[in-house]
């Protein structure tokens, strides 16, 4: 099952699945798989594993698997004349503890036979062998199933590695640029904003400028704020210059190319020039900062992912607490992020994005391949994502969900039909952590006062050190 790759298309609650007890058969993690291994089993014995608990981390989840899936899935192989005795290993820790667990117990040719995986563990899952494509654990069944149809190739990728899928993605989310109506107003700009380039990001923070005590834009930046500086800002912003940061084909990763310069420039724009507040981007708490201003109506413009909308500006008080804002759905808006100029984003797009999220994925060395893949299947059903939707608010991967479930909230409509089409996701490799850090550090340069080119140059050097030299590309 190939698809386009994945870093020219697009962390969920599921999270991780620590395998904590095995049921499959093969000893080895090197066995081949055998698709059609008990096909006909009349008696299945299968475990689902999720870093989930009920009471306790992911929640919503775990208790979705336990009250729904499981008993339904149980009744739907009874009417079909097999008993399935399907248990739920729930984790609830930390994700490195998670995935620790995860990738000891698949290299030992133990684990649960359907597992939840971040998208981002895939690259490094699959190069060691840990996992497998579904073509090679399944066959022709995972090709011919019709979920595919509302799981576009976008979100697709999340869960796929050298153009080839390993599960079923869970859930998503995209990014955007919100941005205070009443500032716009005060501003002269207008209340429908939709830049796009950059230079229309630039021009609204200069009219934003004009409104006293005031911060125009704030992205992302730095080191103190993590992975949101890669994820909320650096990518998104890569993917507006016409190249994603990995290039699947080549192999490569970008270092000092025109595209990381031309980002680190925007940096250099926006926190050279009043735009932005680089004191915030050199906090530890800057981030939780730059919520606290947005929802006080002291910061115009703001890049960051539907999370946001969903849990830290909601209008009600005890979700949201201090960063609530009763009047959201009047005084927020939203905009696609634009590529630097119109046409000049990744496959000639005018907009960009970035997601992140998890997915199910099936262990290859499950002694049932067939009905393992037919419970993934199932989770990742209408019936069962509806019923996900209706425990924990979130965007699916299945367009006919979010169709039904999204409806009534126009932020994450917006998202799943207008974003998800056009992002793109992280990249899927074993040394994405350590180039995340080298880009955190990179615009935490530019931010602090060096040039573009200078942080360009020393971040290809931190990523050669990273990945070696032979899989950096400077041009």
């Amino acid at each position: 099952m190939r698809l386009p790759s994945r870093s020219t298309l697009v962390v969920s609650g599921l999270a991780a699945a620590v395998a904590l007890s095995g049921c499959v058969g093969a000893k080895s993690a090197e066995d081949a798989s055998d698709p059609n291994a008990n096909a006909d089993a009349k008696e299945v014995t299968l475990v689902i594993s999720s870093n989930g608990v009920v009471g306790g981390k992911n929640s919503a989840e775990a208790s979705w698997i336990s009250e729904k899936v499981i008993p339904a899935f149980v009744e739907a192989q009874k009417a079909k004349g097999v008993t399935a005795k399907v248990t739920f290993n729930g984790a609830g820790v930390e994700d490195e503890q998670y995935k620790t667990k995860l990738e000891l117990n698949l290299k030992t040719g133990s684990g649960s036979d359907v597992f939840a995986a971040d998208g981002i563990w895939l690259g490094e899952l699959a190069s060691a062998g840990y996992v497998k494509p579904l073509d090679d654990v399944v066959g022709e069944k995972a090709k011919s199933w019709d979920g595919w149809s509302q799981i576009s190739e976008a979100v697709q990728q999340n869960l796929t590695y050298k153009d080839q899928l390993y599960g079923i993605p869970n859930g998503t989310d995209g990014r955007v640029l919100y941005f205070n109506k009443k500032l716009f107003a005060q501003a002269g700009l207008p209340t429908d904003w939709q830049p796009t380039s950059w230079d229309e990001i630039f021009a609204a923070g200069e009219a934003l400028k004009k409104v006293k005590g005031v911060t125009p834009i704030q992205i992302n930046a730095g080191v103190p704020m993590g992975e949101a500086t890669t994820a909320q800002g650096f990518l998104p912003l890569l993917a507006g210059t016409g190249k994603p940061l990995y290039d699947d084909s080549s192999g490569k990763w970008q270092g000092s190319t025109q595209g990381v310069k031309d980002v680190l420039g925007f940096y250099e724009k926006l926190y050279g020039t009043g735009l932005g507040d680089p004191r915030m981007q050199q906090d530890k708490a800057g981030r939780d900062q730059s919520f606290a201003e947005f929802s006080k109506g002291k910061i115009g413009i703001l890049a960051e992912g539907d999370y946001f909308w969903r849990s830290v500006i909601c209008p009600d008080k005890e979700n949201c607490a201090t960063t609530s804002m009763p009047d959201r759905n009047e005084v927020v808006g939203w905009a696609k992020i634009p590529a630097k100029q119109p046409g000049a984003g990744v496959n000639g797009q005018d907009f960009v994005s970035g997601s992140g999220g998890a997915g199910w994925m099936l262990n290859p060395k499950t002694k049932y391949p067939q009905q393992a893949w037919e419970l993934m299947a199932f989770m990742a059903s209408k019936d069962m994502q509806t019923e996900l939707s209706k425990a924990q608010i979130r965007i699916s991967a299945r367009a006919d969900v979010n169709a039904e479930t999204l409806k009534d909230d126009p932020l994450l409509s917006f998202i799943s039909s207008e974003v998800l089409p056009l992002t793109t996701y992280r990249p899927s490799d074993e040394k994405y952590n350590e180039v995340s850090l080298a880009i955190q550090q990179a615009t935490a340069d530019v931010v602090s006062g060096k040039s573009p080119d200078e942080a360009a140059k020393t971040f290809a050097s931190s990523l050669e050190k990273a990945v070696g030299a032979d899989r950096v590309a400077n041009s």
